[in-house]
């Protein structure tokens, strides 16, 4: 699918408005990719909303048929940036998968995703989990409720099987936190052995997100963990049950960005301003006024062009609900937040956090000095670009000076472990002493040799 905007002889008469500072672009027509993810919202909103012409950007966005024929299409060029998983920019800059070096000026939002589990699996994890004062299921809910399950499974002789949407997502690494945290082994990566499944009691593999609910339902898997609207739409169709949000598991955790290649930021310096001065207007507009505007941002993603789901799948959790068993609708206004908490400044933490991942699943398959991670967050997240955009957005009047963070360094303030699952906090500075804090997963210098952890 793709749109075209605007014809290239439409494009002389486009002015942008007076409040606006047109930038001296060295490329005007551009096309981005996205997956049909509600997450991609920014990108929609931006174009919807004229955010991209008041930059004198025309642009193409064009739905992609998986996570790796985006970054293809990155690298190439045939898109010139896209929504990405945070991973993505990270795994291809150190050369895990396809070697790249790609930078992100914007994140795109937190939270966001949800772990959903097949009907069969809630009904043997439903007795044994508490209920609150209302009789209502209590949650978050550990994973620790899965491990009978799994044995029964095996017992059966049968695999417990569970989805994610790519080996560097944040969906396979939150899926593997929450398993590890209920005391289950989710597995590990080798150079040799690329599928995450050595010493796994649960079995990961990669299923495209709109895909998730179908593969559900033909039991192929039992889980899955994914973004909205895929956990919402296996309520929908009475075929799961979403048993913990990725805002319990972290809360207020990075999640997509948006993706360019380094060439493309030297190259085009003025057009990555302007196309992240549309991106924050876009985020804006989506978190303003409590939310105000996500019943319209609802209808524009449920167009097929977009994430195509029904408007109320999608207003399940946009609008500040989340529904868990059917009939069970929450509050959760931070579901999905696209700028508050600065949600879209590029934090090297967020960056260093992934590292920490891919690190202690095998990805990384070497331990790496503290300063390693370091560099390689700030080789890929550009902070200093998403400051400039946002300078210009204030002196034009289009944002508030007090909503970006000026003075940071680039490191969130250490995550409190009330904040976390596990109990256990997190600090950006500090990536080796976190690993070793980790019960579970690959510490200090073990490695992966075989099917067993050394060292």
């Amino acid at each position: 699918m793709k749109r075209l905007l605007l014809s290239l002889a439409a494009t002389t008469a486009m002015v942008a408005p007076a409040s606006a500072e047109m930038l001296d672009l060295e490329k005007d027509v551009l096309t981005f990719g996205f997956i049909k993810l509600t997450d991609m919202a920014p990108l929609a909103v931006a174009y919807e909303q004229g955010f991209f012409d008041d930059e004198g950007l025309f642009v193409t966005l064009e739905a992609q048929a998986n996570w790796k024929v985006l970054l293809d299409g990155v690298i190439s060029g045939t898109l010139d940036g896209a929504h990405m998983l945070a991973g993505q920019p990270l795994a291809a800059t150190i050369g895990y998968g396809t070697e790249a070096h790609i930078i992100t000026p914007f994140s795109m939002d937190l939270n966001g995703n949800g772990i959903t589990v097949s009907n069969e699996v809630w009904e043997m994890m439903k007795p044994g989990l508490e209920t609150d004062a209302d009789g209502k299921i209590a949650h978050p809910i550990s994973a620790s409720h899965l491990k009978p399950v799994i044995e029964s499974f095996n017992a059966q002789g049968k695999p417990f099987n569970m989805g994610m949407v790519f080996p560097v997502s944040t969906h396979n690494y939150e899926l593997r936190y929450w398993l590890a945290a209920g005391g289950i082994e989710p597995g590990y990566y080798s150079p040799e052995n690329v599928t995450g499944q050595i010493g796994a009691e649960a079995f990961l593999s990669v299923t495209p997100p709109p895909q998730m609910p179908a593969t559900l339902e033909a039991g192929t898997i039992s889980g899955y963990c994914v973004g909205e609207p895929w956990n919402q739409q296996a309520v929908f169709k009475g075929i799961g049950v979403p048993v913990i949000t990725d805002y319990e598991l972290w809360k207020n955790n990075p999640e997509k960005v948006f993706g360019i290649s380094a060439a493309f930021a030297e190259e085009n310096p003025n057009t990555t301003l302007a196309v992240t001065k549309a991106l924050i207007r876009a985020a804006q507009w989506l978190d303003e006024n409590d939310n105000a505007n996500r019943p319209e941002a609802v209808e524009i993603l449920s167009r097929p062009e977009y994430v195509g789901a029904d408007y109320e799948v999608i207003a399940n959790s946009m609008t500040g609900t989340f529904e868990y068993e059917k009939g069970d609708t929450r509050e959760v206004p931070d579901f999905n937040v696209f700028f508050r908490y600065n949600a879209t400044y590029p934090f090297y933490s967020d960056a260093v956090w992934y590292l920490t991942q891919m690190r202690r699943w095998g990805q990384i398959p070497e331990a790496k000095p503290d300063s390693w991670y370091d560099e390689v967050a700030k080789s890929v997240y550009k902070p200093e670009i998403y400051l400039e955009a946002a300078r210009l957005l204030v002196e034009e009047g289009l944002a508030n000076e007090a909503d970006f963070p000026w003075d940071s360094d680039g490191y969130k303030a250490p995550t409190p472990a009330s904040d976390v699952i596990d109990g256990i906090g997190y600090d950006g500075k500090a990536p080796n002493a976190y690993l070793e804090s980790l019960p579970i997963g690959l510490k200090g210098e073990q490695v992966v040799v075989g099917n067993e952890v050394q060292g």
